[in-house]
């Protein structure tokens, strides 16, 4: 399982002059926080490159209101691709986590870019596949594995996430200072990680280690209902495995969490929330 994926950015896959000529075919659109960039089951083509902010990828599922979050998306990072390359609906829908500027291109002149560009089209293609692996592995955890474990993996991912990203606390940590270095160019942005906050920065996982996420968000990340996932947090408190509170979870023991992620049974909390 894994929203963030490893793969490098599209964007930061360009040369120089791969990115400024695929950056010279749209044009730079802002979106507010919680704005739709692209909407499941919406007919349109375009394609977009994140350039600032984080969003969420999204699908229905067959609980009505609840959605199944199935990535973070960032800076560098193609949106939108699958409907440019073969006209069928949107499969998923994109939400900004916070403000975001993208870079919208539209799919007839993204398709003619790759036509002539089959570096390029290489990288869309690594890309689908990667993504696409992804989401064989989700399934597949759904399917087999309980909630507790679903949720030990999440947390252990996200845990292991550099001090910055999509889940940003309002208020910065003052024990974890933040250098000062120049901003990147937009269209070749670093790509943070989804935030965590720690005593220390070395390391893996720390004892210690924040998440920054509410328990709704963490049930669509995970593909549970809110009552089940706070079932499997009391259990890992129970076990002072993790502690929590408003829009936080505290990572007590990484090295237990991760066993539980992995499937043993050495030390697991009572009970399997399904």
């Amino acid at each position: 399982m894994g929203l963030l994926g490893d793969e490098l950015a599209f964007a930061r896959a360009l040369t120089d002059r791969e990115n400024e000529s695929v950056m010279a075919l749209g044009n730079r659109k802002r979106y507010a926080a919680d704005a739709h960039l692209l909407a499941e089951g919406d007919r349109s083509t375009h394609v977009m490159i994140i350039l600032q902010g984080w969003v969420t990828v999204s699908v229905a599922t067959d609980r009505g209101a609840t959605r199944l979050i199935l990535g973070l998306r960032g800076p560098g990072e193609l949106l939108g691709e699958m409907a440019a390359l073969d006209s069928h609906p949107r499969s998923a829908t994109v939400r900004a986590l916070g403000p975001v500027e993208a870079q919208v291109i539209s799919g007839d002149a993204f398709r003619r870019f790759l036509a002539l560009h089959p570096r390029v089209s290489g990288l869309v293609i690594r890309q689908l596949t990667f993504r696409l692996r992804s989401a064989d592995q989700e399934r597949s955890a759904l399917a087999s594995l309980t909630v507790l474990q679903r949720l030990a993996s999440r947390l252990t991912e996200l845990s292991q996430a550099e001090p910055s990203g999509p889940y940003a606390p309002s208020v910065p940590t003052p024990s974890v200072p933040t250098p000062s270095v120049p901003a990147p160019a937009a269209a070749r942005p670093s790509v943070p990680r989804p935030s965590v906050t720690s005593a220390s920065v070395t390391g893996t996982s720390p004892a210690g280690t924040v998440v920054h996420l509410a328990q709704d968000e963490l049930a669509a990340t995970v593909g549970a209902t809110r009552e089940a996932v706070a079932k499997a947090l009391r259990l890992l408190r129970g076990q002072q495995i993790v502690r929590t509170g408003n829009r936080r979870v505290e990572i007590l023991d990484p090295a237990l969490l991760a066993l539980l992620a992995d499937g043993h049974q050495e030390g697991r909390p009572e009970g399997r929330p399904e």
